[in-house]
């Protein structure tokens, strides 16, 4: 086993511990920097025993045996929350917006939640983003005739499509607006 090649699965498991540990205050800072730079770049089993050794003893956690087949990286663009308040907070910061704080809502998620959970980020980034083109395309398009007649649909568009991202940040999938211009990364 030990000699068994790691996957990037299996680092971040050995990665998470590590964190962790640092944030109980377990260890310092250059310790903290030792095992991470170890576990990143560990490439068998026999890399990352030791580690999980040192923040649990001997017997340690046990390393995951069998891990189930992955999805190609394309098919999927994030790994899905399992508890309810993440998808709660994701679909807040579409449905915020929906209700008249389309800059303001996301952005509060992505500045509290965001820094937590990868999936409320991507949610409120999304949405941030797409909001923001709204409200410059609102400032844009009243100079032309046409754009005075699009300003309306372009809005009802936004309010329907902030309710789909809702829904889908709720039921663990994930949105991307049409034609927006991503301007916060």
């Amino acid at each position: 086993m030990e000699q068994l090649r790691v996957t990037n699965q299996d680092r971040e498991h050995v990665v998470e511990h590590v964190k962790a540990a640092y944030a109980e205050g377990r260890f310092d800072e250059m310790e903290f920097d030792d095992r991470l730079e170890r576990a990143m770049t560990a490439r068998t089993h026999g890399d990352l025993m030791p580690i999980m050794s040192e923040l649990y003893g001997p017997r340690g956690v046990p390393m995951p045996r069998h891990v189930p087949p992955r999805q190609a990286p394309a098919a999927r663009m994030h790994t899905g929350p399992t508890e309810s308040p993440e998808r709660l907070a994701a679909s807040a910061a579409h449905g915020l917006a929906a209700i008249g704080f389309p800059v303001v809502g996301p952005l509060i998620f992505l500045l509290t939640g965001g820094k937590t959970s990868p999936y409320i980020r991507q949610h409120a980034l999304e949405a941030l983003n797409f909001h923001l083109t709204v409200i410059g395309a609102s400032i844009l398009l009243p100079i032309t005739v046409v754009g005075v007649v699009l300003l309306p649909v372009i809005w009802v568009a936004a309010f329907v499509l902030s309710i789909a991202g809702a829904v889908s940040a709720l039921t663990e999938g994930s949105f991307r607006y049409p034609m927006t211009l991503r301007l916060v990364k």
